[in-house]
């Protein structure tokens, strides 16, 4: 189907379909709606315009969302592969998502936000929408979903503990149950302890936010685990402070494996063993998708990549002929 066609069936200029279709802000919201209710009935996918290459970089609240440390992380990515590939960025807050309609725009890439906030995206734009660290729900349409492999990284962590001889592992997921990725850690974790046959309990599998860090590694230590494993948002910042605050020391009486943080883990005492996002290959990922799109061309909806192990001195070595579980 050509645009003339599209055009015909909404009773608008082919003008005004070409403007719809590069998200052009002066158009009247009823003319929009009716021109991408026929694309969407037609099964017709408009081809972006290699003219306008601005893409839309949405981050989370600050006060909502306590990962900033990693929305910088990825949006640095981004800005040094998007930029190489002809791309210009603009920023915008998830506050602030009304200014959309009034920005001209070949692609949007939202970074640690859940998919239903989007649900309405495709009744609205014609561009494709980038979820980087969330999933997106089944369908065809333009959106999709860049993530890191958080069953995997769970496993990396408590693999590590485990490796190096930890029999006790406790578990402190940064962030509240039911929120993003937590749930999806928590089963992870707790499929991890299973295969290495350690201990399993609610009481050893936690959440927590900065707040209450303190108090839920006091009861972890309560229960005599030797190994802590901190996945997401600052928690190896917080929590190397908190074992000092108990007069545990690392890795001698505790080994810790963290999230990895590049401002701080490597220069922490000990420098601090990771679980780490490829960002480079996410961004890479993002841009891939972009260009498919331009040119017309197709794209998986769903990329997974993979996390890495990033060894350091915050996991003590295992005793000599201590035999590693499988």
């Amino acid at each position: 189907m050509k645009i003339q066609e599209i055009a015909k069936k909404a009773n608008v200029s082919t003008a005004t379909v070409s403007r719809v279709f590069s998200n052009h802000p002066n158009i009247r919201e009823e003319l929009r709606e009716r021109v991408l209710a026929v694309a969407r009935e037609t099964g017709y996918h408009p081809r972006l315009s290699q003219k306008q290459q601005n893409v839309i970089v949405i981050s989370p609240f600050r006060e909502i969302y306590p990962i900033r440390s990693y929305v910088e992380m990825v949006t640095s990515e981004l800005a040094l592969t998007l930029s190489a590939r002809g791309y210009r960025i603009e920023m915008l807050p998830q506050d602030n998502l009304r200014q959309l309609e009034h920005l001209r725009f070949c692609g949007a890439v939202s970074i640690g936000i859940d998919a239903e906030k989007f649900g309405n995206w495709e009744e609205r734009f014609a561009a494709p929408l980038v979820i980087i660290d969330r999933d997106v729900p089944p369908g065809n349409g333009e959106i999709y979903s860049v993530r890191s492999d958080e069953t995997q990284a769970m496993h990396l962590g408590v693999d590590c503990l485990a490796r190096h001889g930890c029999r006790k592992v406790g578990v402190l997921i940064y962030g509240e149950a039911g929120i993003g990725n937590t749930g999806l850690r928590r089963e992870a974790v707790l499929h991890a302890l299973r295969r290495h046959q350690l201990p399993i309990s609610e009481r050893l599998v936690r959440f927590a936010l900065a707040d209450s860090y303190m108090e839920e590694i006091g009861k972890l230590l309560k229960l005599g685990i030797d190994g802590l494993f901190c996945p997401g948002g600052n928690a190896g910042i917080i929590a190397a402070y908190v074992l000092s605050l108990y007069n545990r020391r690392i890795p001698d009486d505790i080994s810790l494996v963290a999230s990895e943080r590049s401002m701080y883990s490597r220069y922490a005492i000990p420098p601090q063993t990771t679980i780490t996002q490829d960002y480079a290959a996410q961004a890479a990922a993002v841009a891939d998708l972009l260009d498919a799109r331009l040119r017309g061309d197709a794209f998986p909806r769903h990329t997974v990549i993979p996390y890495r192990l990033l060894e350091r001195d915050s996991v003590r070595e295992a005793a000599a002929g201590m035999d590693a579980r499988p």
